[in-house]
């Protein structure tokens, strides 16, 4: 072939292999963005072998999770704060293992003396813990083993799918002061949690949950059926988790027709007020009533008491398809003057929760704000400190009520896992603050993690809550989660977002979910792979950090150049001020930083000159913020 001609063939074949060589790793390079993975457990991989948990976030074709009925008796003195109780419970052992143990949870026991615990008690409150008088499993007296907070019955051959039963006598004294979650809240009132030993969960992840239970780290808990009857003194008033099966034998009939008044309209009715309780006659005058609830397939039941509280109630429709209502009930000491707009609050919360954020119809039949010594949830209940702001009073309550959702319709592990339900206690709080206030904007946890962020206390959200304490336990629990659900939110459009919660929400309510089942039914409700940002933010060590690098101005053409100076990824929010004032506010999404580049540019156009470019926004923390202004010259 003459050289003239072959030459140019040459060089063609030369061209088209470097282009297709760089073709080839523009792919490659694609594909591994698309295709990060996150680390897996050796425990967690055990449960995708199994067929348990399946890499598409739903429960496996296997999964299973045992459960328990059980039928509570407690007898509470008020003066002595003496609780006495009997229990029966059914255990049924879904799980394809023989358990040669049970594990029991008496969390009571934090109160009691010599017990490691990682929240102050005062001597006054330390006890001899939870007293068994005696224990029977199918009729026969048990041995038990009491470790703590928790309790062993050994020498036991639980074959799977078999029932077994326990009858349990027991006692306690409730603590008067040191209110950590329980106790008594002034003479006359108290509020009453975690009162009964409980069978610990068996799961298919760790096996027994065997964590103690020392203050700082919350519960996990099995869905299970309860019917429980809580006897007091005469006037006394009781509420609790689940519905009230015997009004007409502990109240006076007009006090049972103003409350089922109350669960039909949308007006706020005073079930007792002030004036009630000065004649005195609200329940029956026996020596002692005994009150009487059952709550269907939750993960706990708590109990309050009061003979000197006020009764406010209201409903609403929570779920339009079928009508079906909740009531809200706010109860507290009339002395506390911010409780008197906690009902509208709580209320408003319950509707915006059913039909704005998280778009659920509000799940039971009934929600109570009770005036307490804390800032605490429980299934259908909250225990929350009175306030000094409406403010206070608007933050606290729709965050402790958002609770509902997350941990206990979705039953979270909550010990292990404290950010899978504070994260979203939190984001709730930013969303539906404004909305029930327009003033109550709520930056909740952001300098905190602005000071801490990337420091040796910084761990990974991802890090057990049970290796954490104090300021890593806080922010991993609370803003750091909040703020990753938010720029999800934020990427994915509310539309597709909420498919996505959704589907999360269908698949695990009533069942355990860990943090792959979240991250992969995120993917897969969204059809997108996010574990770019999962990694990112959830897994790796890091902090937030942005720069303003340039501002480039060619006549109407501009560009600011924003670079990441940290590595986790959080939106570009610019505010332009041009030279005769006026503003202007370009927003990106954290998918600008999908690619792990360092830099984006923000091109618009304007035929005014820019004087002033701020970089930032609420809910973008950033470790130094001096590099986040440009001044024009």
């Amino acid at each position: 072939m003459p050289v003239a001609v072959l030459l140019p063939a040459l060089l063609f074949l030369a061209l088209f292999c470097y282009m297709k060589n760089i073709l080839l790793l523009l792919l490659l390079g694609t594909a591994a963005v698309a295709q990060v993975s996150l680390p897996i457990p050796l425990n967690i991989k055990a449960a995708y072998n199994t067929g348990t948990r399946s890499v598409d976030g739903k429960p496996g074709k296997n999964y299973w999770q045992n459960a328990a009925d059980y039928t509570i008796n407690v007898s509470y003195n008020p003066v002595t704060r003496v609780l006495t109780g009997t229990e029966e419970i059914d255990y049924i052992n879904k799980s394809p293992d023989v358990l040669y143990e049970i594990v029991f949870k008496l969390y009571p026991n934090i109160y009691k003396k010599g017990n490691i615990r990682d929240m102050a008690v005062e001597a006054t409150d330390l006890t001899d813990g939870v007293i068994i008088q005696n224990i029977f499993l199918d009729g026969n007296k048990s041995p038990y083993d009491i470790k703590g907070t928790n309790m062993i019955i050994p020498y036991t051959a639980v074959q799977p799918g078999q029932k077994i039963h326990f009858s349990i006598k027991y006692s306690y004294t409730v603590n008067a002061t040191s209110h950590i979650r329980t106790g008594e809240i002034d003479k006359g009132t108290a509020f009453i949690a975690y009162f009964f030993p409980r069978i610990a969960v068996y799961d298919d992840i760790d096996g027994w949950n065997k964590y103690p239970y020392t203050g700082s780290q919350e519960f996990y808990n099995d869905f299970c059926h309860f019917n429980l009857s809580v006897t007091v003194p005469s006037n006394f008033l009781v509420w609790a988790t689940g519905d009230l099966l015997n009004c007409d034998e502990v109240l006076n009939q007009q006090y049972c027709e103003r409350l089922h008044n109350a669960e039909q309209k949308d007006d706020i009715i005073y079930v007792v007020d002030s004036t009630d309780l000065k004649e005195g006659n609200i329940t029956k005058q026996k020596e002692f009533n005994t009150w009487k609830f059952k709550a269907d397939n939750v993960v706990d039941v708590a109990f309050a008491l009061s003979n000197h509280y006020v009764w406010q109630s209201t409903s609403l429709v929570a779920d339009k398809k079928t009508n079906r209502r909740t009531r809200v009930d706010a109860v507290f000491n009339t002395q506390h003057k911010d409780y008197f707009d906690a009902l509208e609050v709580s209320r408003k919360t319950v509707e915006l929760m059913s039909y704005n954020f998280p778009k659920w119809p509000y799940p039971y039949n009934h929600e109570t704000v009770f005036d307490g010594l804390d800032q605490m949830e429980y299934p259908m209940m909250v225990n929350d400190n009175p306030v000094a702001t409406k403010f206070d009073l608007i933050t606290l309550a729709d965050h402790e009520i958002f609770h509902t959702m997350f941990p206990f319709y979705m039953g979270i592990n909550e010990t292990k896992y404290g950010w899978m339900d504070e994260g979203w206690a939190t984001i709730g709080e930013w969303l539906l603050s404004p909305m029930i206030d327009s003033t109550a904007a709520d930056d909740y946890g952001m300098a905190r993690y602005e000071k801490n962020a990337g420091k040796e206390i910084d761990a990974p959200i991802i890090s057990l809550s049970t290796q954490l304490r104090d300021a890593p336990l806080i922010n991993n629990s609370y803003e750091k989660p909040a703020l990753g659900y938010l720029y999800i939110k934020d990427l994915l459009g509310d539309e597709l977002f909420f498919k996505a919660l959704h589907y999360y929400i269908q698949q695990w309510n009533g069942k355990h979910p860990m943090p792959l089942d979240f991250f992969n039914c995120i993917n897969t409700g969204s059809g997108k792979n996010l574990n770019w940002f999962w990694k990112r933010w959830f897994y790796d060590v890091g902090y937030p950090d942005l720069a303003i690098e340039k501002v480039v101005e060619k006549g109407n053409a501009k560009q600011v150049i924003i670079e990441m100076k940290g590595n986790k990824p959080v939106p570009v929010d610019a505010t332009i001020t041009y030279t005769d004032g006026s503003k202007q506010t370009i927003h990106r999404t954290i998918a600008v930083w999908e690619k792990n580049n360092t830099t984006v540019t923000l091109n618009f156009t304007a035929p005014k000159k820019i004087k002033r470019v701020d970089l930032g926004g609420m809910y973008i923390p950033d470790v130094n913020k001096k590099d986040n202004v440009w001044e024009g010259k």
